[in-house]
């Protein structure tokens, strides 16, 4: 089972799997499917960085949400 970390933009989100929370996913959403690729912790830590400073930058009603599961993601 995966959770969602963050939007990663242009149809992407990032993943992480439930149980062994180090594995992350790049979910691409195509016409026909959907397309998994793994990557590093690095990577998905830096998407959903992103997404916090654009989610802070926007003073966005969902940022507190978006920081707690940064929070119990990464740290």
């Amino acid at each position: 089972m995966l959770y969602r970390v963050a939007p990663a933009g242009e149809g992407r989100d990032v993943y992480a799997t439930l149980y062994a929370q180090r594995m992350f996913f790049l979910v691409t959403l195509q016409p026909r499917g959907a397309q998994f690729e793994v990557i590093p912790y690095l990577d998905a830590r830096h998407h959903a960085e992103l997404n916090l400073a654009r989610r802070r930058r926007d003073s966005s009603e969902d940022y507190g949400s978006w920081k707690q599961l940064f929070d119990q993601t990464f740290i």
